[in-house]
């Protein structure tokens, strides 16, 4: 077992799961979340809770309920709960996210986060590692069942927020869309000012109107490769 870590001075500490190592898309969704409102939401996948973690932080009024299908990492997110103090106001449940029917009431949750599987069936090698293999490619839930599943666990008005890759924000959009969830706000994330997007955060609400806000892009270094000021403060370095 990994020794906790801690996401920035004074910060919660977390634990590493061994299949979904914490990156920055992580935390960047996080940070991209409006909790405002919410009461009780849900992370897809959580793997070993770290963006609940800092949602929990940032909203001492909300609930979150982790879903996750690796048993070992679900046992790690309770860990995570319990080391930072947040049990009473969290729950992991280890189970498939396709059969959410079985697990939850429609309408659950006003708020749902989801840090997807990049990569489609068939787009290159996987691990040999299967757990690993489900965190890098839709082997276990496409991306319109997952957009499908997020539209059952909303009530209406409920927001949903998602980090992918930008070659799969057509899909993306287009999934959420079938599935009753209007795509509403959009932020492309660039290493800085000459690079092409590397990541895209979307927010879309259930049963929203359609219009969609493309919000100034989030550059992470500065011409001469420092952090830009907006990177350093979600990390609470500035």
């Amino acid at each position: 077992m990994s020794e906790p870590e801690i996401f920035w001075p004074g910060g919660p500490r977390f634990i590493q799961a061994e299949h979904f190592r914490l990156g920055t898309d992580c935390v960047l969704l996080a940070d991209f979340v409006n909790t405002a409102g919410a009461k009780r939401g849900i992370e897809l996948g959580c793997a070993s809770g770290a963006a609940m973690l800092l949602l929990l932080e940032r909203s001492p009024k909300l609930f979150m309920t982790g879903l996750e299908i690796v048993p070992g990492a679900a046992s790690l997110a309770r860990e995570n709960m319990a080391l930072n103090d947040l049990t009473e106001r969290s729950e992991i449940i280890t189970g498939d996210i396709r059969d959410h029917r079985a697990l939850f009431r429609a309408g659950s949750f006003d708020l749902l986060v989801c840090n997807p599987p990049y990569f489609p069936q068939g787009s290159g090698a996987l691990p040999q590692d299967a757990d690993r293999a489900a965190a890098r490619s839709e082997l276990l839930c496409t991306l319109s069942e997952l957009c499908a599943a997020a539209a059952f666990l909303l009530q209406t008005g409920g927001r949903a927020f998602f980090v992918h890759r930008p070659e799969r924000l057509s899909g993306l959009l287009v999934s959420l869309t079938a599935a009753g969830l209007e795509p509403k706000r959009l932020r492309l994330v660039c290493r800085d000012a000459q690079a092409a997007p590397s990541l895209v955060l979307v927010e879309a609400r259930r049963g929203g109107r359609p219009g969609l806000t493309l919000e100034p892009s989030l550059y992470l270094q500065n011409p001469d490769g420092s952090e830009s000021d907006e990177y350093k403060h979600i990390y609470h370095r500035i």
